[in-house]
């Protein structure tokens, strides 16, 4: 069995689905993190549960990248090769590329491949392999040529065999195809003449995994067919060029004559995802083939087309469709005939009115699995085919069509809010689609078009109904949320930040600006839940606040609030101090919008200058909040508020430092920003205290730790430390 999940936009190329506009797709340093590099000057690293870039980098104006970036695993650090020569080596914290190391090489490069737990390895357009470190040594070091003249590299992959490296190129020459083998170590190179299996046949992509001691290199042809080769992995000192010949492996994955978009990956042992037109119904799809029994097992329509490239990487397939890369998750399990023919049982709910059935295998072979009711399973066969059949056309007769996408795309252009809102929830009823996602998008960006032309259509409703399927993104409709904006549409935005993980920061911001600027008034008629907030207002009794005086949790000590500060001057009485600390400057679905914002994902560097825009008033109210939240933090030994999703501390931390960085002028020379201020430094102060004591009691384990290893204490011992 195999199954594609439902796959979402990561970013979008402009330009795409050019061919080649996309040199690679690489791993990255962490776990879900990946290198995309273009075609042009830029890489960058994407986190794909985020699905916004962590870091961006880029080679001069009139540089080239020309082979995809790559992880070192060992060193934690990106590699890459611009202008065919020069190598660049930088780590994430680096900001510009410009300057960081940089090595030039006396030979063209053609790839750098990584895996976990290896060494990069360097493969040279002439065909030689070097280990990156013995590269980095003596970067000028004369590189020999292993390939012929006029001899070129069309593919390449590495691969892992036990603990010992596999490198695998093939190359072309005057229309003949040779495939070398390097292992190491110890270092062994074989070179392989490929025959075709079809003299008309021209390959178009190759892949290739090691099993049993065996390279299976796997061929897409322009016949349509995949064939494959196996070559194995000997010790023995390499001979003379050996042949091998071209096997029919699959049938018709592809028109024949096809000579653009055609893609494969090995998945594992049994299993290959193909990307290309669909031999069947002539459009492009991307598929997945079952090798042991030779069958499609899945397959899923590109309707806005794609360039033919492909890159697997876990669980996931990674493609350009129309102006996005796209991530495909699957899941491949153990083949089985019966999962093949189509009889594997499958777990769905039972349909209350249906009739109670079983499936008769013997007629199989016939015209197929008849049904037969178990209460009539001795009346004759045609008797119950003609009553399933008469009941079967009732039932078609009975059914309405469901609603298409189309039909509701056009009632959309000119229908009255209500008639939309009933064909909507009527098509949203309906069994979900593999295009469902696609169809969400395109009913999203319909309503939008026509709320931009006429100013006084406004279906919220049909828009919460769109965003709640949790099929949408920003990038599929990016003007839902200006529109929403425009008509301060609160109720929209907050599910739109609970659900997109694209949003931009500048969107972000004008989402802030928005829930600072509506009144309470305007909030208090608002639809929203506020699960994320509790025990609103926040006022605890003046007893239990005694009680707590004497305690510090997390650096926070109340009676540390009563203390001169440090201009000398006296403030307002501890009771007063204490109940405004305790109390929530905001009612209670500000705040929950608020939350909303500090738990968007953002990118510090283009979150800044938008905050610029905040007024000095609302800066002041959500530092205010801000430093609510903080102490209600630091009551709790936890470090979490309550509620099922609240924001956390270190969500809470950075935006009162972007907001007082963005505003640090302002907010100095503003006198009631002044108490605000000097609270602010107590609890910093109350949190590098605390920090010091306990940087000092690491310290002090530390050197007890050496003492107990240098003392040879026998078979038992008790020991008594104390820290003072």
């Amino acid at each position: 069995m195999a199954a594609l999940g439902e796959d979402f936009a990561l970013c979008e190329l402009p330009g795409a689905p050019a061919p080649d506009i996309l040199l690679g797709v690489e791993r990255g340093r962490e776990p879900g993190h990946f290198l995309l590099t273009d075609s042009g000057r830029t890489v960058t690293v994407y986190k794909v549960s985020d699905q916004k870039p962590l870091g961006c980098w880029s080679v001069r104006q009139g540089q080239n990248i020309t082979c995809p970036a790559v992880c070192n695993f060992q060193t934690g650090e990106y590699v890459v090769v611009h202008d065919e020569k020069v190598l660049r080596i930088w780590k994430n914290e680096d900001v510009n590329l410009d300057k960081a190391f940089k090595a030039t090489l006396s030979a063209n490069v053609y790839r750098i491949h990584s895996l976990p737990n290896t060494e990069p390895v360097v493969l040279f357009k002439g065909g030689a392999v070097r280990r990156l470190d013995a590269l980095l040594a003596k970067p000028q070091r004369r590189i020999e040529a292993v390939i012929s003249d006029e001899e070129v590299i069309k593919w390449t992959e590495l691969l892992m065999d036990a603990q010992q490296q596999v490198l695998i190129f093939v190359t072309e020459k005057h229309g003949d195809y040779f495939a070398y083998v390097q292992t190491f170590p110890p270092h062994n190179l074989k070179k392989y003449t490929l025959l075709p299996g079809d003299e008309k046949s021209i390959p178009l992509s190759f892949t290739a995994c090691v099993q049993n001691r065996n390279v299976s290199l796997l061929c897409l042809g322009s016949s349509g067919c995949v064939y494959k080769v196996l070559i194995p992995l000997t010790k023995k000192a390499p001979k003379e060029t050996e042949t091998l010949l071209w096997t029919l492996l699959l049938k018709s994955v592809m028109p024949c004559g096809s000579r653009k978009g055609g893609s494969l990956v090995v998945l594992d042992g049994n299993n290959i995802a193909v990307l290309g037109t669909s031999a069947k119904v002539a459009k492009e799809c991307l598929s997945i083939w079952d090798l042991k029994f030779q069958t499609v097992k899945t397959s899923k329509e590109l309707p806005l087309g794609t360039n033919g490239q492909l890159w697997c990487h876990g669980h996931r397939l990674f493609i350009l469709h129309g102006k996005f890369l796209t991530v495909n998750p699957f899941r491949c399990e153990m083949s089985s005939l019966a999962s093949v023919l189509g009889k594997l049982k499958s777990v769905q709910a039972p349909d209350p009115q249906a009739l109670s059935t079983f499936v008769n295998w013997r007629t199989f072979q016939g015209e197929g699995p008849e049904f037969q009711d178990s209460d009539q399973s001795n009346s004759p066969k045609e008797e119950t085919k003609r009553v399933l059949r008469t009941r079967k056309n009732n039932v078609t007769r009975c059914k309405p069509k469901p609603l298409t996408a189309e039909q509701l795309l056009s009632d959309i252009k000119g229908a009255s809010k209500k008639h939309i809102e009933e064909q909507l929830s009527k098509f949203l009823s309906n069994k979900w689609t593999p295009d469902f996602q696609i169809s969400i998008g395109h009913l999203a960006v319909g309503i939008v078009s026509r709320c931009k032309v006429e100013p006084t259509f406004y279906p919220q409703k049909s828009l919460v109904q769109l965003v709640r399927t949790q099929a949408l993104s920003y990038s599929l409709c990016p003007d839902l949320m200006v529109v929403a904006i425009g008509k301060t549409d609160v109720h929209l935005l907050h599910l739109c930040l609970q659900q997109f993980p694209d949003i931009p920061e500048p969107v972000i911001c004008a989402c802030l600006k928005t829930f600072l600027s509506i009144s309470d008034d305007c909030l208090e008629g608002i639809n929203i839940t506020t699960e994320s907030v509790s025990e609103h207002p926040c006022i605890e009794s003046k007893e239990k606040i005694e009680r707590q005086t004497g305690i510090i949790q997390n650096g926070f000590d109340p009676s540390s609030l009563e203390e001169e500060s440090s201009d000398h001057q006296l403030i307002q009485t501890s009771d007063s101090k204490i109940e405004a600390l305790l109390t929530c400057p905001i009612t209670t679905k500000r705040a929950t919008l608020l939350n909303a914002i500090l738990q968007s994902a953002y990118s510090e560097t283009f979150l800044l200058p938008h905050l610029k825009d905040l007024t000095a008033q609302h800066v002041i109210l959500f530092l205010q909040y801000l430093h609510f939240l903080y102490v209600k933090c630091s009551e709790n030994v936890s470090m979490t508020l309550p509620g099922p999703c609240p924001p956390t501390l270190n969500q809470i931390m950075d935006w009162m430092c972007l907001l007082l960085d963005a505003h640090f002028a302002v907010i100095v020379m503003l006198p009631e920003a002044k108490e605000l201020l000097r609270n602010l430094y107590k609890f910093v102060k109350d949190q590098v205290w605390i920090y010091s004591e306990l940087n000092k009691i690491e310290g002090s384990w530390k050197e007890i730790q050496k003492l107990s290893q240098e003392t040879n204490l026998g078979f038992y011992c008790i020991e008594v430390h104390e820290l003072f």
